[in-house]
């Protein structure tokens, strides 16, 4: 999906020959899983992270073209909207003080996107949905200028026929209809990439299905949409619901979205790519020259172009990723399911936790997967969107318990013995798996925080939006300061009644 993208409709010609193209890479996939070697000497991890720009009273900044262009940097790339900007970290090894070293390089590159911002009167906040976002900000004129993301937008369109709906109950209940996928802008995630083996990869896929409701609950940081209180990962329902390119009959019958959880474990990496092929149709059809069995017979790496763009338009939580660098071919499980924020300390504790369980759990001689119904991980999941820290999962061996005591009694202990695995430092992995045991200790992650902040201020009688102006202020200074989340005081100091509306300076103080 990083490929540009500038034409509009495609052709049926195009269409077809796409077709056949994605049919033919899948066949010469199989051919490379039974008969090719697939880098993974050293697994590398890698992070992308998805960020919003604000203005100076915290309203989304459509500025990304500008500030892309004065900072020059190939690290930082446009997403869906105009506000939106996406980091693309270098991969490397955790071993030993990897995840300190990318908490050193993010803290970096966020401090000079932040001084190009801070020229176009704008600045960077890593948050999973921007509490400030109406749906006026929402629009198709605010879709970033990169063709790509138009041409989606008309294909999704095209293909449901009708406009989107977005119908979400939480505390609150939003229901609107939108024109495009713009809302999907909306959602800005954290994404964790670890490299694996062709016969290892099916182990650490369903892992990462298993642990996605106990990372989402721990780690949300989303509660609020268009003025809305909803769910404590409000990410997971829009994101699913935006992208939907189904209209109600076809959901009736059963047809699945492009959003999609899964619906069984799987045995091969291949299992993933077969059923993104036989479920869900081309949106873009673009087709490259390279015949890629004619490359693989030669003895070169296919670059599977087809399959790898159908692959970017089916929005897994845990997606699997076929990938080639310096020459070399590589598997990759890319986890999807964090949103960005609320501190770079807080995203490499999340990232400390899901390598290290991923490991353990992937390495097990009796898998959790195998005691489990997929059914059941996918409940857990929502659930845990739903509800945030403290809801309820589904165990093996345990039955229903809460995810904070599910952490404390035994997964953390997993994750460190994970860590352990992959040579990372022991004074670093206790201090990274410390901020998570504290989050389930206190009970307070960036979606707790927001609520309490959100609600304290409308008890002293601000509206909701001013409320959620001022807690994003202070939410921004807090994030700068890169201290755990759960550390984060509710307490703010409440001006005056004659002094809460007062100027802009006034209203960056809170």
């Amino acid at each position: 999906m990083g490929k540009e993208i500038s034409q509009g409709t495609f052709t049926r010609e195009e269409r077809a020959t796409y077709r056949y193209k994605v049919r033919r890479c899948l066949d010469v996939f199989a051919l490379m899983l039974d008969d090719f070697a697939f880098d993974a000497d050293h697994p590398m991890t890698g992070l992308e992270i998805e960020l919003n720009l604000v203005d100076r009273v915290h309203q989304p900044a459509m500025r990304n073209a500008d500030v892309l262009e004065a900072m020059n940097d190939p690290g930082f790339q446009t997403e869906l909207g105009q506000f939106n900007l996406e980091l693309n970290v270098p991969p490397r090894l955790i071993e030993k003080t990897g995840l300190a070293d990318y908490n050193d390089y993010i803290s970096e590159a966020l401090a000079r996107a932040n001084h190009h911002a801070a020229a176009f009167d704008a600045s960077i906040i890593m948050i999973g949905v921007l509490p400030t976002l109406t749906p006026d900000h929402t629009v198709p004129g605010n879709l970033s200028v990169n063709g790509r993301y138009r041409v989606l937008n008309e294909e999704i369109l095209t293909v449901r026929g009708e406009h989107i709906g977005l119908d979400i109950r939480g505390v609150d209940h939003l229901r609107t209809r939108t024109e495009s996928i713009a809302p999907e802008a909306a959602c800005t995630s954290l994404q964790f990439h670890l490299q694996v083996a062709p016969g290892d990869f099916a182990n650490y896929w369903n892992a990462s299905q298993v642990l996605a409701g106990v990372q989402v609950a721990v780690g949300a940081n989303s509660p609020y949409l268009f003025g809305h209180q909803l769910w404590a990962e409000t990410r997971i329902a829009l994101f699913e619901q935006a992208t939907d390119t189904r209209p109600d009959e076809l959901k009736a019958q059963g047809v699945r979205p492009r959003v999609w959880f899964g619906e069984r474990w799987i045995t091969s990496i291949f299992d993933l790519f077969e059923e993104n092929v036989r479920y869900f149709p081309p949106l873009l059809s673009i087709s490259d020259q390279e015949d890629p069995l004619e490359v693989f017979r030669n003895g070169g790496v296919p670059k599977l172009a087809e399959l790898r763009l159908h692959n970017g338009t089916v929005y897994r939580w845990n997606r699997p990723v076929y990938d080639i660098m310096a020459g070399r071919p590589h598997l990759r499980v890319e986890n999807r399911v964090l949103p960005a924020g609320p501190t770079v300390v807080d995203m490499m504790a999340n990232a400390a936790l899901y390598f290290g369980l991923v490991k353990a759990l992937a390495d097990d001689d009796r898998p959790l997967w195998t005691q489990m119904p997929f059914s059941v991980a996918e409940d857990n999941f929502h659930a845990a969107a739903r509800r945030g820290i403290n809801a309820p999962v589904w165990w093996p061996t345990i039955g229903e318990i809460r995810v904070p005591e599910l952490l404390l009694d035994v997964l953390l202990p997993r994750a460190a013995e994970g860590l352990d695995h992959f040579g990372v430092d022991p004074g670093l992995r206790d201090r990274m798996l410390g901020i998570i045991e504290q989050r389930c200790r206190t009970g307070q992650n960036g979606s707790a925080w927001q609520v309490a902040m959100v609600q304290r201020l409308e008890e002293h009688g601000y509206t909701r939006p001013l409320a959620m102006r001022m807690m994003l202020a202070r939410y921004e200074e807090l994030q700068r300061l890169n201290e755990p989340v759960h550390t984060w005081p509710v307490e703010v100091e409440i001006p005056p009644p004659g002094q809460r509306v007062g100027s802009e300076d006034r209203m960056r103080s809170y």
